[in-house]
């Protein structure tokens, strides 16, 4: 059951083979087992999580469940929950219980969805490794001496250790797509604007978007029906008819069903820096989607090399003005002692805050200070136009871009947690898509050394369910999403043909 799509479990609940309780329950069992060990969650709450289980039951007793209703799913911890403690894997808000639900937990709930808790993350989503949390780092479940990526680590591990059905994650410069190819499994960040960003906490306003992390291509498209949609609560929620993101996944049969689909392969992510053997996987994956009738057209995209300098103006800039907000005086951690208001202000915030949210602080107010505000800050933004631009250019010879997620596989614990530079490199792929407000998404393509490859797919704006079809296409015709790591021996080689 654990390795079972999201569709096969809706059915399993209609015909009533399990309930949703029973279904919940070895989820849980399996959390209790393993989450010592993974540490992919932060927070569980057994009552309310099996009092929504059986609430579910009675949904779907009356005939009026949905496709997700009953379904358990995790929950990355920057989303507010209400009655739930909400920490943005921060001391900061270690005791902080939401007040409201966010509108991404709305939707779930409304869906008759199960939360069965919420999962670790880097500090405020500022961390490519998950090292960065105040309840410490989460364990790659391939192999428990390496990082599950960032800044979704907890959601990434449930869900590659099937810790949970599914789970929500965000992606602000990589953080759904880059976890998802170092554990193995699908992750989807829409077109900015698409999923409302009311109650997730806020890390880079123009850059933060909410996403699904799944098994595989329709679990998402699942998941997409339920998380997109209008929210007037949130400014920068776009106002379009719902989509079915599941319709077309239908039609990915038969012998060539990528027949003129046109795949751009930007060859600025192809070149130094690549892990050798991860181009490899990469470019078999390609060579697959070549025997499903596809074209492979070669792009550029001049400006990408910029986006990691462009992201680490910008994004701290944002950060420093949205976590102002952290005085010690509202809510949040206050420091114990002080002399005076500003006192309080300083020590709360020296205390709260770990070391990498305060490096972006700094960064970001010194480059919206008056002296250096039009060269840092303006310059980026102009760029970010420039990369925007490359991807209108590409999307004229191609319909979709593909490409490596990461560099590399993913690297042990605390292996670049003293260099942040090193650190940053690993969102080198996955930026300009944040920058640009595009869609883009990562899926299994293979392993290297034992540790999971993912294949990034790119597209134009709200072109997901295209997206989500040639995902689909390709999990047709291989199985390297249905893979699951042994938890009880990690580090295994996988069976011959697998490596």
């Amino acid at each position: 059951m654990i390795n079972s799509s999201l569709k096969n479990l809706s059915q399993m609940l209609t015909k009533k083979e399990i309930s949703s309780v029973e279904m919940t329950q070895t989820f849980l069992d399996r959390i209790n087992k393993y989450n010592p060990t993974i540490n992919a969650y932060i927070a569980l709450d057994t009552n309310k999580t099996l009092a929504q289980a059986k609430a579910a039951d009675v949904r779907i007793a009356n005939g009026t469940a949905e496709p997700l209703t009953g379904i358990p799913f995790a929950q990355k911890d920057i989303f507010c929950a209400k009655g739930w403690q909400t920490t943005c894997g921060s001391k900061m808000l270690a005791n902080f219980v939401a007040p409201y639900d966010a509108h991404v937990i709305t939707q779930f709930d409304n869906a008759g969805a199960v939360n069965l808790g919420k999962t670790n993350m880097d500090e405020f989503a500022m961390g490519s490794s998950n090292e960065t949390s105040y309840f410490g780092g989460v364990k790659n479940p391939w192999d428990f001496d390496r990082v599950p990526g960032g800044s979704s680590g907890g959601s990434a591990a449930a869900v590659a250790a099937r810790l949970c059905a599914a789970a929500t994650g965000t992606d602000t410069g990589g953080s759904i797509r880059q976890p998802a190819s170092l554990c193995g499994f699908t992750g989807l960040k829409p077109t900015y604007g698409l999923v409302s960003r009311y109650g997730m906490i806020a890390f880079a306003s123009s850059l933060d978007q909410a996403g699904p992390m799944a098994k595989s291509a329709e679990d998402c498209a699942l998941m997409m029906n339920v998380m997109t949609g209008f929210d007037e609560r949130d400014s920068t929620s776009l106002n379009r008819p719902k989509e079915d993101y599941t319709r077309g996944l239908s039609n990915m049969q038969g012998a060539q069903p990528l027949k003129g689909l046109r795949i751009g392969l930007p060859k600025e992510y192809f070149a130094d820096g690549l892990d050798a053997n991860v181009a490899k996987v990469v470019q078999d994956a390609i060579a697959e989607y070549r025997k499903l009738g596809a074209e492979t057209v070669d792009i550029s995209l001049p400006n990408s090399q910029l986006s990691i300098p462009v992201y680490y103006v910008l994004a701290p800039a944002e950060a420093s003005s949205n976590l102002s907000r952290y005085d010690g005086v509202r809510y949040g951690h206050r420091a114990a002692e002080y002399d005076d208001l500003m006192d309080m202000y300083m020590k709360s915030r020296a205390e709260g805050f770990g070391a990498e949210v305060k490096r972006r602080i700094l960064i970001g107010t010194y480059v919206l200070s008056a002296g250096y505000y039009d060269a840092y800050y303006l310059k980026a933004q102009q760029i970010r136009r420039l990369i925007a631009d490359d991807f209108t250019q590409a999307f004229k010879q191609c319909d979709v871009i593909m490409g490596p997620t990461a560099p590399s596989t993913a690297f042990k614990a605390g292996e670049k947690a003293d260099d942040p530079v090193a650190m940053y490199l690993q969102d080198v792929y996955t930026i300009a898509t944040n920058l640009a407000g595009l869609p883009g998404m990562s899926i299994p393509a293979g392993f290297s050394n034992g540790l999971p490859v993912g294949l990034q797919l790119m597209g134009n704006y709200f072109d997901e369910a295209r997206m989500l079809d040639v995902a689909h296409a390709y999990q047709q015709v291989t199985d390297w999403h249905t893979l699951i790591p042994n938890l009880d021996k990690p580090n295994l080689v996988l069976p011959e043909g697998k490596v």
